[in-house]
């Protein structure tokens, strides 16, 4: 059996740690004006990744909080993913020369499929797929617009094309504390056939129990965010219950 892999989540907007409910940039919680203070307490907790997402970027289509993103890569020692607003080669590969360790493209699996063919091709383990799905099908522009394709047949088709994680978000569980649709992410993992990691609605240490015990069916890890900065999951203890 794999590893399975929490992911505090650190969602910058503005230069600030937040949190949004359901994509909703109306319905944001500010919960620390240094999201680098975060990711070093973080990773003094345990964190063996970190989530970054740049909520400026994912509305505006390019990188925003870029410098920022990049500190926050260097003055850790565990590997960075980072998602919001990359949707070009060059975003790709400046992003990654910050000391990113993952990128997630999340649009422009919906909107360039041949982008996204080059960039698996160039950087393979480097890139994940994000699929933000509301009732299934994939939400696209920080969740804005929702597309008429289904999170399950784009992932089999990315797969085939060389991607090999999936970061899935039920956007109708995300920020609401009312656990993952669990369902739905080992459908995916089993119909992908590739890693799939769990984001939105982890709310409780039983959310985490329930994911892990398909860590032998490709469900990888969870993207943990309100949850933490509430305390209702306290990341070191999380790490001994999975």
């Amino acid at each position: 059996m794999s590893a399975f892999i929490i992911y505090p989540a650190i969602d910058i907007r503005g230069g600030k740690c937040v949190r949004l409910i359901q994509g909703d940039y109306n319905q944001e919680t500010v919960y620390n004006e240094n999201p680098l203070e975060v990711a070093k307490a973080w990773e003094a907790q345990g964190a063996k990744w970190i989530h970054l997402v740049d909520l400026d970027g994912a509305k505006a289509g390019k990188p925003v909080n870029d410098q920022l993103i990049g500190e926050i890569a260097r003055s850790v020692s565990v590997p960075v993913q980072v998602g919001g607003g990359i949707r070009s080669e060059s975003d790709v590969d400046y992003v990654l020369s910050l000391g990113v360790s993952r990128i997630i493209l999340g649009t422009a699996a919906i909107e360039d499929r041949d982008f996204v063919r080059r960039v698996l091709e160039k950087h393979g383990e480097k890139i994940a797929i994000g699929l933000d799905a509301r009732d299934g099908y994939v939400a696209t522009r920080g969740w804005l617009e929702t597309s008429t394709v289904k999170a399950d047949e784009l992932a089999v088709e990315l797969a085939r094309e060389g991607a090999r994680t999936f970061i899935f978000t039920d956007i109708s569980r995300d920020g609401m504390m009312g656990g993952p649709n669990v369902e739905a992410i080992v459908n995916l993992a089993k119909v992908s056939g590739q890693t799939v990691i769990a984001s939105g609605g982890v709310s409780q240490y039983e959310d985490l129990q329930k994911l892990a015990e398909h860590t032998d069916e490709g469900v990888g890890g969870a993207i943990v965010g309100k949850a933490l900065y509430t305390g209702s999951i306290k990341l070191e203890e999380a790490h001994s219950l999975v």
